[in-house]
């Protein structure tokens, strides 16, 4: 039943006066002060999504006083130097656009050991730039495979291997005292089977019950498996698991993985409870995993439902209420076109860039940046105060995620390019020089993804000369492009691939695990040397890195395709004016040609940022094999 302005506004009323008195209490009317203002300004927001979610309830006043009531004891709870950040992000919501932003990703236990261990090594985060950390699932998982941490037993505890809450209380603010912005996931379309609600839901808790989707026999799962897809196949069939019991619970990923049910208002304030208890530990950034599956309904892929975005944005619009200094970053590795609904400044303010990371491994595949460079002309563009977060790759698996349409426009077969670029980074395609390894291959319907670290896709682990050429490439153009780059850490001194995961039975079957090796002290240990692949990886990102943080010029989003008149050269500009940056990427190992003509537009000299090379343009410029150039206008 919707409701009236006027029943909106006595509800606001008398939910504030009923908290004013619980804010007096517990804190003093100073305290309850900034909350007030915010929860009205939010109110109509927050209460627009969740009518739209749970207005038809009986008991839907109820629930909506008691989360109001939840987000107040979080903010009573919230320290001091986080309600200080709140107000500063506030004052500077765009703090994130800043040309300065570096994000670096790892695990906790593979880099540092633990979370101490993580601390020791802030000042090399500080040599390397980066101002954004994200730490992997690190939360209590059950033993042995855990999806990478993925499968959440309690969000209340850190993994016991890799220290304590306050051993990450305590990193948050370290790493908050040096100007890094701590980043953790939030894992909220499923726990684990080992969480305490799905021990309770399986003891029949009536309070549990309906906190995930459990089934007496294969009827209703059998009619959603219909239109479901096969997220991992070679864990399981479909989208659902038999228990011992004999009855089937919803596992999108995997068996230990069950779906939360967001039908049920319940498990929006339990989940809601623990965003804001994880958001109180320091966390600035939320990657909120798997955002197109939290929503089921019969009959649809059950992905991407509108109410999937209601839901993140009913989360948002209480953050803003009791945590305002937290962004939220997307994780839909969907089609583009549902990629961008997830980005707004009202649900996702950072959105990974997946259309991006597959088209840069795709245009060194093909050497053609036909693709690539249509992407970044008509598919770049998001709307103000948010950004992508762009990465040449991930902890995860590489999908060929972009549009078949687009693809269509050069005369392209989506599926069968598919299947080109798989065999190419397996090195099942003559000349290839990646060494990947394929994840969840599915014969029946011809899919794959790609694992492999940026060092083995590029080249470097069969020795390939060029290999860290193309390396030092890829970066070049997430630097350079727009929003925040994004490191994982150990492509800055060329880790391989590592398979060693093939003598643990808890890995062994998750192909991933090839390109999260541990910690390359070596590697590191010669950042410096020019001699070595990993000095000349570390020390030429190095520079990128500090060329983009001291230009403002590569700050934001803004870019305007720049078309080289090369099928090898991609080309775009930063910026506008006398400031403007013209980048030009050769994608072919080979020299490659930009003409006088081309570049008439542009003044007769500019000089390369990257080199410091003065550059005439009125001969036109020639790029060698992987070169990049940064160029900037020179009168």
């Amino acid at each position: 039943m919707l409701m009236t302005d006027t029943h909106a506004a006595q509800l606001l009323e008398e939910i504030t006066a009923e908290l004013s008195q619980r804010g007096a209490e517990a804190g003093g009317q100073d305290d309850w002060h900034p909350f007030a203002t915010r929860l009205r300004q939010h109110f109509p927001t927050l209460l627009t999504e969740l009518t739209a979610l749970y207005g038809d309830r009986a008991d839907f006043r109820q629930f909506l006083r008691a989360l109001i009531a939840s987000a107040l004891a979080a903010w009573q709870a919230r320290p001091a130097d986080l309600r200080a950040l709140d107000a500063a992000r506030e004052t500077e919501p765009d703090w994130f656009q800043s040309h300065r932003m570096l994000g670096g990703v790892c695990y906790v236990d593979l880099h540092g050991h633990n979370l101490r261990g993580i601390a020791a090594q802030i000042p090399y985060f500080k040599e390397l730039g980066i101002t954004y950390l994200h730490l992997m699932p690190l939360f209590r998982c059950p033993d042995g495979n855990s999806d990478g941490g993925y499968a959440v037993s309690s969000y209340r505890a850190v993994h016991p291997a890799l220290g304590t809450i306050e051993d990450l209380r305590a990193l948050a603010h370290a790493l908050r005292q040096e100007g890094i912005s701590l980043v953790l996931d939030f894992i909220f379309n499923h726990t684990s089977n080992e969480h305490d609600w799905a021990r309770r839901c399986l003891a029949g808790d009536p309070a549990y019950q309906d906190f995930y989707f459990l089934f007496p026999d294969r009827t209703i799962p059998d009619q959603f498996d219909a239109t479901l897809r096969e997220i991992f196949p070679d864990q399981h069939p479909g989208g659902f698991s038999q228990l011992a019991d004999g009855r089937w619970v919803w596992s999108t990923f995997n068996t230990f993985q069950w779906d939360l049910n967001y039908g049920n208002p319940a498990v929006f304030k339990a989940m809601a409870e623990e965003m804001l208890a994880i958001a109180n530990l320091g966390t600035e950034v939320l990657r909120m995993d798997a955002v197109a599956f939290v929503w089921k309904r019969l009959g649809t892929t059950c992905e991407n439902l509108p109410e999937a975005h209601t839901v993140i944005r009913a989360f948002s619009a209480l953050v803003r209420i009791a945590a305002p200094g937290l962004l939220f970053k997307s994780e839909a590795i969907v089609h583009p076109d549902d990629v961008v609904k997830y980005i707004s400044p009202q649900e996702c303010q950072l959105s990974y860039n997946p259309l991006q990371m597959a088209l840069l491994w795709n245009t060194l595949a093909t050497r053609e940046v036909n693709l690539l460079q249509q992407a970044l002309e008509q598919r770049h563009t998001l709307p103000p105060g948010t950004a992508w977060v762009n990465y040449v790759r991930s902890h995860d698996d590489i999908g060929w995620t972009f549009s078949d349409e687009d693809a269509a426009q050069f005369g392209i077969q989506g599926f069968d390019h598919r299947q080109f670029l798989n065999r190419f980074f397996v090195n099942r395609f003559p000349g290839s020089f990646a060494r990947g390894v394929p994840f969840q291959d599915n014969p029946a319907t011809g899919d794959c993804r790609i694992c492999g670290t940026s060092a083995s896709l590029a080249g470097l682990e069969q020795g390939d000369p060029l290999a860290v050429a193309r390396i030092l490439l890829l970066y070049s153009v997430v630097l350079s492009s727009g929003g925040i780059p994004l490191l994982y850490l150990g492509d800055e001194v060329g880790v391989r691939n590592d398979p060693s995961y093939l003598q643990d039975p808890s890995k062994a079957a998750d192909s991933r695990w090839v390109h999260r090796p541990p910690y390359d002290a070596p590697g590191h240990a010669a950042r410096y040397d020019r001699a070595t692949p990993a000095g000349q990886i570390f020390t030429g990102m190095q520079h990128m890195i500090r060329i983009r943080q001291s230009h403002p010029v590569f700050g934001g989003n803004a870019l305007t395709g720049f078309r080289s008149g090369n099928p090898h050269v991609l080309g775009y500009t930063r910026g506008s004016g006398s400031t403007a940056v013209l980048v030009l990427a050769n994608f072919s190992e080979r020299t490659q040609d930009i003409s006088a003509r081309t570049l008439s537009a542009q003044t007769a000299l500019m000089r390369d940022l990257i080199t410091g090379n003065l550059l005439p343009t009125r001969a036109g410029v020639s790029l060698a094999p992987y070169q990049v150039v940064w160029l900037e206008s020179l009168a």
